[in-house]
């Protein structure tokens, strides 16, 4: 873990902490970031250990100091706030929606009483709307738009 970082607080950045602690109306995460940078703080003059901080606040001592290390580097803001998630964009725009739902409107195929999840990933495919798709991820866009193409 190497060597603990110094964090001093400013008189403002320290008053706007225990503000947010003390209404405690933000999210749960961004209050425990406020909480270590307060028991963190060496201003006034109270030196802990990151075992400590976590001891107390439930947390390992390695997420304290990467919230102290954030802090120094880049200022309160940072430290408080998650950073963006990396992760796969999403497979289903809003173009591609549309055509999903149109294809799902329109009557299904010959041999065919209604449309399946699997169909229409498979009829998705056929039309050069998307180069693959699953027909879980056809029904997962279909519950977020609260359709059903089975009435």
């Amino acid at each position: 873990m190497g060597q603990q970082l110094r964090v001093d607080l400013e008189p403002d950045e320290r008053a706007k902490l225990l503000h947010l602690v003390n209404r405690g109306t933000c999210a749960a995460r961004t209050l425990t970031r406020a909480r270590i940078l307060l028991m963190a703080d060496r201003s006034p003059g109270e030196r802990q250990t990151y075992q400590v901080i976590g001891k107390v606040l439930h947390c390992h001592a390695e997420r304290i100091s990467r919230i102290c290390r954030r802090y120094v580097l880049e200022g309160l803001e940072a430290a408080l706030q998650e950073r963006p998630r990396s992760g796969a964009p999403p497979k289903i725009t809003g173009d591609i929606e549309a055509r999903l739902v149109m294809l799902a409107c329109r009557d299904p195929p010959d041999g065919r009483t209604r449309w399946t999840l699997r169909l229409l990933a498979e009829q998705m495919i056929f039309l050069g709307h998307v180069d693959n798709i699953s027909n879980v991820t056809v029904y997962q866009r279909f519950k977020k738009t609260r359709s059903n193409p089975g009435r």
